[in-house]
């Protein structure tokens, strides 16, 4: 198995591309519904302007979540389900501690990033392979975000291209 290191800033850099509110749209989305041709996008997900959707489709190519179906159009990588399946259990994790009588998935997914990546910066530093948990701070410490802070540190070690910078208009 190969290991994957990865600076905190890297790290930071991945956990804003992923709690980006269109980012979390875009990706649940599909994966809800399957595959979206390009056209609809605006169509599909109202809340977001053009621009927003826009970039939030470049930047899922350009790491590898998503890509163009010939037919279909849009839809899921192997890492952008990975990804999507996160978020559900980010969604979940939060519904379970933070109950709420309304609130919108992707409050519930960006409030669980933001509450697991501060500590996971300080183990960021070594590698994020699948020997992660040895990494942790121990169950007793932290057994509330033990386990969100698990899914993402190894979806960020299977998915090591979310920590790369492609070229600008350059996409996968």
């Amino acid at each position: 198995m190969t290991t994957t290191a990865h600076t905190p800033a890297a790290v930071r850099q991945a956990v804003d591309l992923l709690a980006s509110r269109s980012l979390i749209r875009l990706v649940s989305e599909i994966d809800d519904h399957g595959a979206i041709p390009p056209r609809r996008l605006a169509s599909t997900l109202t809340d977001l302007s053009t621009h927003h959707l826009r970039r939030a489709a470049e930047v899922a190519r350009a790491h590898g979540l998503i890509r163009i179906a010939p037919g279909s159009g849009l839809e899921l990588t192997d890492s952008g389900t990975a990804l999507a399946d996160l978020y559900d259990a980010f969604a979940r994790w939060d519904r379970h501690h933070y109950p709420a009588p309304v609130c919108a998935f992707t409050e519930r997914v960006r409030r669980v990033f933001d509450v697991a990546v501060p500590s996971l910066m300080s183990v960021c530093s070594d590698d994020l392979s699948g020997r992660y948990a040895e990494r942790l701070p121990s169950a007793e410490v932290e057994a509330e975000l033990g386990r969100p802070r698990a899914l993402l540190v190894q979806w960020l070690a299977d998915n090591p291209q979310a920590t790369e910078v492609p070229e600008p208009g350059m996409a996968a």
